[in-house]
């Protein structure tokens, strides 16, 4: 770890009346209570965590709550991508209710991804809509699913499907909280953090590469990690928050992602994040087959993300994957498709991310079936 002292970041998500701050610091939770009650006055709060962070977290949000004198109810779920489901959303809406939180009270979504969209799509139904506020506990859901207002649970049709545009009232990204996860899970969340310079910020993706041993062992340079991703999906929401046109950029490498994500059950054969990893690395191998990207930037990146410790290839994930076929179903009920016509982010190379519609899906499958 390193010696020097980790600085706090605010990034500021200018969205009108909607607009929030996301705080990255070493004692956001520890801090909550203050911050909570200057912005929700006389409001009662609702915290929606799993089992796995009730246990490494929750006692640190709680105290900090009791001693700002505020008012809250615990709702905890099990651990994991299964909990994003129609049983445990009814889970969560029960235990508002059963709590007797009203409209103008808040749900605090305490976790992961997991938890940040379930609670999240909770807070945008129940009641015709509460207000909630993300404290996002890995490294994945401060940089990427905590900030910009996208909620849902998956469904058996897919992941994500089902779910609301419902923008959260703060963040508070916990930088402590990283240090207790297990190497595997902080390394998924670095591939979103890879992301952004791959989109857009190619002296980003350098600047990774540069300090990807600080990034790894905390710091200064994790928490500046963090709020330049956190930054970058900020711009990105402000320009297009309902996800119409450049939003759709975020979602390189997840729609090989997604599909190899329902492929392997949603289980821990495959983490969103080294789903991510892998369908990056996927995304530029084919721009690369189409002549729109160099190879030679296909090896740095996978060589990059090896060296976080991801997956990078189909060959990485745990077991048989089915057949061809069977992900190329998936792959046609991403979110992106439009009438039918399959829509990929490709790429020109390291931070020339761009929206490509109507790809073949002919040769989509001949891909896949060659990186078997």
């Amino acid at each position: 770890m390193s010696l020097q002292p980790t600085p706090s970041h605010t990034v500021h998500v200018p969205l009108g009346d909607r607009a929030y701050d996301i705080v990255i610091a070493p004692d956001a939770i520890d801090q909550a209570g203050t911050r909570l009650a200057g912005l929700f006055p006389g409001a009662r709060f609702g915290i929606v965590t799993d089992v796995n962070v009730a246990e490494a977290q929750l006692p640190r949000l709680v105290a900090s709550l009791d001693a700002a004198g505020l008012s809250h109810a615990e709702i905890i779920v099990p651990a994991g991508e299964s909990t994003k489901s129609w049983m445990h959303l009814q889970d969560v809406v029960d235990g508002i209710l059963g709590a007797r939180l009203e409209r103008n009270d808040i749900l605090i979504a305490l976790g992961g991804g997991v938890i940040g969209d379930l609670a999240g799509f909770a807070a945008s139904i129940v009641r015709r809509g509460m207000d909630f506020v993300q404290v996002p506990t890995s490294l994945l859901a401060q940089v990427d699913s905590s900030v910009g207002g996208k909620t849902g649970i998956n469904s058996v049709h897919g992941k994500n499907l089902v779910g609301a545009f419902h923008q959260p009232r703060l963040v508070l990204a916990d930088l402590s909280a990283l240090d207790t996860l297990p190497p595997r899970q902080f390394a998924a969340g670095y591939a979103e953090v890879v992301k952004y310079g791959l989109i857009g910020d190619q002296n980003f993706f350098f600047w990774l590469e540069a300090n990807a041993s600080e990034i790894g062992a905390g710091g200064p340079a994790r928490a500046e990690a963090i709020a330049r991703a956190c930054a970058a999906k900020a711009r990105v929401v402000v320009a297009d928050e309902k996800e119409t046109g450049e939003r759709a950029l975020l979602n390189l490498g997840h729609t090989f992602g997604h599909a190899l994500e329902k492929a392997t059950g949603y289980s821990d054969r495959l983490l969103h994040g080294e789903g991510v990893a892998i369908g990056m690395v996927l995304a530029h191998k084919f721009s690369a087959r189409l002549g729109l990207a160099p190879s030679q930037d296909t090896g740095r990146i996978e060589a990059h993300l090896k060296i976080a410790g991801l997956p990078t290839t189909l060959a990485d994930i745990p077991g048989e994957l089915p057949p061809t076929p069977v992900l190329m179903d998936a792959i046609a009920q991403d979110k992106k498709v439009s009438r039918g016509a399959l829509t990929f982010i490709l790429t020109r190379g390291i931070g020339g991310a761009f929206i490509e519609k109507n790809v073949d899906p002919t040769a989509v499958s001949g891909f896949l079936e060659d990186m078997r």
